[in-house]
């Protein structure tokens, strides 16, 4: 059982930049950042293969977030820059230790309690 423990939401201006960070308990095989805005479906944003460092991005966010990893801390980051108010949302952690993944829901086994990002305009 991986614990996944989010911090460093908060509200912003559009424009302005704010990092997630995510404390994992054990090793992982892909991490990733998810977010859930009010009414919507809980969309993927980044993910990252921890040994190789792959990164996959959704268009909106390409060019203004960037997924990273400490190993030695088994901690993730979403260092998310130009934020825009249609980023607001609750930003979720996940993790799977199966040997697969992606930007889709199902590739995760383990999720954080989220954390809310708020971008006024």
């Amino acid at each position: 059982q991986v614990q996944l423990v989010e911090s460093g939401g908060g509200s912003v201006q559009a424009g302005g930049s704010l990092r997630l960070s995510c404390a994992a308990s054990q090793d992982t095989y892909c991490m990733g950042w998810f977010r859930q805005a009010t009414g919507k479906e809980r969309e993927g944003v980044a993910v990252i293969l921890t040994g190789t460092r792959i990164t996959y991005y959704t268009d909106s966010v390409e060019g203004r977030f960037t997924i990273s990893l400490d190993n030695a801390k088994n901690t993730l980051y979403l260092q998310m820059n130009s934020l825009k108010p249609e980023d607001t949302a609750r930003y979720y952690c996940a993790a799977t230790v199966s040997p697969w993944c992606g930007m889709a829901r199902r590739n995760f086994d383990y999720w954080g309690q989220g954390t809310q990002v708020t971008v006024s305009s």
